[in-house]
């Protein structure tokens, strides 16, 4: 038998879960192998893996003769920050970023003004390896740094800078490299919030990056499919066309706008890197720092929830539920979806709390040529999401623009006409896939159909997929059809008890044409 250049052979793979592909891929690379590209810092190298909670030491490469033995820490210039709130967004943050070479004593800055930077605090780092023989970029070394930013204040603005030993932000020349972020308010006041999923480098990922940052959100939310580093998104380790240096090129292209808003994701298929770690997301814990208020951190790091003034934002991860993409079908044993009911009956239950707005990668409801909709999706959190009356679903996976009208049992529960309100709490639930980010386009089986071009929605052919293939299906759900790049933008106003809170919803084109919009009104508690 052939062994592939990534490790398992493709038919063994295909019988293999993720976790036994990991522990094949384990076996197959020494140890040696492994640890040659440099050292680790607060985190070690095995198996390929980011593991943490190893020694914390000075990241410094084993090569003899390596250009960072010498090198110059004035000389190495942080990029790819990006920053995530804590479980608390009032009053914690998460400064993330990237080096290119390893450096001495990372650290970050913090203070009120640009001019006191007083706060200093030292930065965890993961060094995360890949191995030779994975993918185009083996044998390659990745520091991303971390710093977790605690007892801060509700609604304030804080400057950061961040650095190592040689480059400290607080000296003169280097006050351009601040950055600044705004926690969220101890009280409920209107904000907004963006969202898109499958990303990817490219183009157009750069422009809805720049369209995004114009509309001052508060935070971002990104449905998966991240940077597409695996470009076969199957979640194994038999694909050969990884490459883990796109993630720089991805963290740098974000910098801009994840550097002062809060980049949220969730993990999408092309998320699940094999060779890292049993679960896929060994790589994913190497770069991010996200809440770790979910049902299991060691398994679905990506899922987790946090709360915003009158709304919760509930991150899952579908790949745990997908009949489409199994690598990690039934990951969680069920803990998940117990776990999202118990944080829905828990909103529902809290009087601060008007809106919940669930987001992941998989689509409930889709009719794109790609993908469609996801059985797992519609068995296992659909019931809940009517049940706990969702305000918002949204998705990634297809990359279009979708939206549904407001779905109750599977069937149209009401037309919601571009422009129209929902009212989630004796309609139903509206679904929206806004995976037009910025990787190439998927089509439909049925004409657009979107702000100024809407056509007839009775009967539009698609598919879903079921534990075992696809089902043909005819629906009529399918309200807003737009086949080109896109985000979601969403501007949250509370109201006062008894009135109406609500949320707008519209779909903004890359050219900056709006190609859909409509309200979700909920009575405030």
């Amino acid at each position: 038998m052939d062994i592939p250049r990534m490790g398992v052979p493709e038919k063994l793979a295909e019988r293999m879960s993720m976790a036994e592909q990991h522990e094949y891929l384990r076996a197959k690379f020494s140890r040696r192998t492994m640890m040659r590209g440099g050292a680790v810092t607060l985190g070690a190298v095995a198996g390929g893996a980011f593991v943490p909670g190893a020694t914390a030491q000075a990241a410094t490469p084993t090569r003899k003769g390596s250009a960072a033995e010498t090198v110059d820490g004035a000389l190495v210039a942080p990029f790819g920050r990006h920053l995530a709130y804590g479980n608390d967004p009032r009053t914690q943050m998460t400064v993330s970023w990237q080096v290119p070479i390893a450096v001495k004593k990372p650290f970050i800055r913090i203070g009120a003004h640009p001019w006191d930077l007083s706060r200093k605090i030292d930065a965890e780092v993961r060094a995360l390896h890949t191995p030779a023989g994975v993918g185009t970029s083996g044998d390659h070394t990745q520091y991303y740094l971390h710093a977790k930013l605690t007892h801060l204040k509700p609604g304030r603005t804080y400057y950061y800078g961040v650095g190592h030993a040689g480059f400290d932000p607080a000296q003169a020349h280097l006050l351009g490299t601040l950055g600044t972020f705004t926690t969220a308010p101890a009280k409920a006041e209107s904000f907004t919030f963006t969202a898109f999923g499958d990303q990817g480098v490219s183009y157009h990922a750069l422009a809805n990056d720049g369209l995004i940052l114009g509309q001052n959100p508060a935070f971002h939310l990104h449905a998966g499919d991240i940077c597409y580093a695996d470009p076969a998104g199957q979640g194994k380790t038999s694909d050969t066309g990884f490459d883990s240096r796109t993630w720089d090129q991805f963290l740098a292209q974000t910098e801009t706008v994840a550097k002062q808003v809060p980049w949220m994701v969730a993990y999408g298929n092309h998320d699940m890197e094999a060779w890292y770690s049993p679960n896929g997301y060994g790589g994913e814990e190497a770069r991010w720092e996200l809440p770790t208020n979910g049902p299991d951190q060691a398994n679905l790091p990506g899922v987790y929830t946090f709360v915003h003034g009158n709304t919760a934002i509930i991150s899952l991860d579908a790949n745990d539920i997908s009949f489409e993409i199994p690598a990690n079908l039934g990951i969680s044993g069920g803990t998940q979806t117990t776990w999202l009911e118990r944080q829905l009956k828990r909103y529902r239950a809290d009087d601060d709390i008007d809106f919940v707005v669930v987001f992941f990668h998989h689509c409930a409801y889709c009719t794109s040529t790609a993908h469609a909709s996801e059985g797992g999706v519609r068995d296992e959190w659909v019931p809940l999401f009517e049940k706990y009356t969702v305000d918002l679903v949204i998705n990634g996976h297809n990359h279009v623009y979708e939206r549904t009208d407001v779905i109750k049992g599977g069937e149209v529960a009401k037309e919601l006409p571009i422009g129209g309100t929902a009212y989630p709490e004796t309609d139903g639930v509206v679904y929206v896939t806004a995976g037009a980010a910025g990787k190439s386009l998927y089509a439909f089986s049925a004409d657009e159909s979107y702000e100024g071009h809407e056509k007839d929605n009775n009967a539009v052919s698609s598919f879903v997929c079921v534990d075992g293939g696809r089902e043909q299906e005819t629906v009529a759900w399918s309200r807003v059809r737009y086949l080109d790049y896109s985000f979601l933008r969403v501007d949250v106003t509370p109201a006062s008890r008894g009135r109406l809170a609500t949320l707008k919803v519209r779909g903004i084109a890359e050219t900056g044409e709006q190609v859909d919009h409509f309200t979700v009104a909920r009575r405030a508690k």
